[in-house]
């Protein structure tokens, strides 16, 4: 036999040998174990997928498949607005008619402004265009309707003459007052569509508003009547929460006219708007009169602004009015009013005396006039 032919022989031989000790040492193994006991595969199976998850030992030892980790979803982050974007101003008036008695054959307020739209609000308009947001009391339905109630006054402002409030800086107002169904149902649609058209925004005790400011922090906007309860508008607040708003404003067109203290109803309306509804603050109209400020629970009640600018009276009795810019102050990410800050500016309702011609002008600063209008309102500059 060559050699080559023995190596052949001998590498048979030991592959043959090998087959052999492999078949007696698995006949070994399994008399060792009872084929019911399977906790040492068991045991092998849980440190291979502790210790090495992906090797290929793992497909030797288990046919699941291999766990795939659900990730941890990562939260948005909420922006954080810098000090300077964390304001929000707001201006507030009182009773705005900017019209005179429909029935009425002297039409005084049409004649005094003589189809001037700048003319009313020229001494305060570039306030109302430094803030964010302006809102007054509008106290007259914007109709041509002609059918209307019988009551003492009667108010119709022309739609053209919204053009006074698109160029003075007023971009909402409040319809929820007691002259706004003047002319009926009708009067109140055309009103609202008016207004629409127009551009400005408006809230009742139906319907609730939004305005966004240039820091993009809403501002929510709801009305009340003398006859409004606080829980008949808690929808609308809601509403006005579910749609992003950041700030909720009351406007309440409440009280007894002609008085200088606000009833027990404002009183008890006011505070549960603000502890039941979650309010930033109440601004009140109705009686004609300025009533006090009232700081409660950390929000701010303008129990009554008076009149602003009220066609409607050629002589007054109370010229006493008042403008209140308020600085509301958000948290980091904008998403709530943590702080406020008032500047009050003391008006009086004409700027000429004795009469009214429909013109507002700021009283002069501690001058006699000035120190009644903030005595009235119980507040003093050092407040703020």
């Amino acid at each position: 036999m060559g050699s080559s032919q023995k190596r052949d022989s001998l590498k048979i031989l030991a592959a043959m040998t090998a087959v052999i000790m492999l078949i007696l040492s698995v006949a070994a193994c399994s008399g060792k174990t009872d084929p019911s006991d399977s906790s040492e595969t068991t045991t092998l199976s849980t440190e291979i997928l502790q210790s090495a998850a992906t090797t290929m030992m793992l497909e030797t030892v288990s046919t699941d498949p291999t766990p795939t980790a659900t990730p941890t979803a990562t939260p948005t982050p909420m922006p954080t607005l810098a000090p300077e974007e964390r304001v929000v101003t707001v201006t507030f008036t009182g009773d705005c008619t900017l019209t005179q008695d429909y029935r009425s054959s002297n039409k005084k307020f049409d004649s005094t402004v003589d189809g001037d739209m700048e003319y009313c609000f020229q001494n305060c308009a570039e306030l109302f265009k430094s803030d964010d947001l302006t809102l007054i009391n509008l106290e007259n339905p914007v109709t041509n309707k002609t059918g209307h109630k019988d009551n003492q006054y009667i108010f119709r402002m022309d739609p053209d003459n919204l053009e006074m409030l698109t160029t003075n800086g007023i971009e909402a107002v409040n319809i929820a007052n007691n002259h706004t169904m003047d002319f009926w149902e009708d009067g109140l649609q055309d009103t609202r569509d008016n207004l629409d058209e127009y551009g400005i925004i408006w809230s009742d005790d139906k319907y609730g508003a939004t305005f966004t400011a240039s820091n993009g922090i809403i501002i929510g906007m709801v009305g009340l009547g003398n006859d409004t309860n606080a829980s008949d508008v808690s929808g609308i607040i809601k509403g006005l929460r579910d749609d992003g708003a950041s700030i909720i404003i009351a406007s309440c067109h409440f009280g007894a006219e002609g008085t200088y203290e606000p009833t027990d109803r404002q009183k008890k309306i006011a505070h549960a708007l603000i502890d039941d509804y979650g309010v930033d603050i109440v601004v009140g109209t109705h009686p004609h009169r300025l009533q006090p400020i009232e700081k409660y629970n950390g929000h701010y009640i303008f129990y009554s602004l008076s009149n602003f600018c009220f066609g409607g009276n050629y002589s007054l009795t109370d010229p006493d009015s008042v403008i209140i810019q308020c600085d509301f102050i958000m948290d980091a990410d904008g998403s709530k009013c943590v702080d406020y800050r008032l500047r009050v500016f003391p008006y009086c309702q004409t700027s000429t005396r004795p009469g009214n011609d429909f013109c507002p002008a700021p009283y002069e600063w501690e001058s006699e006039d000035y120190f009644r209008v903030m005595e009235r309102l119980d507040w003093a500059q050092g407040d703020e």
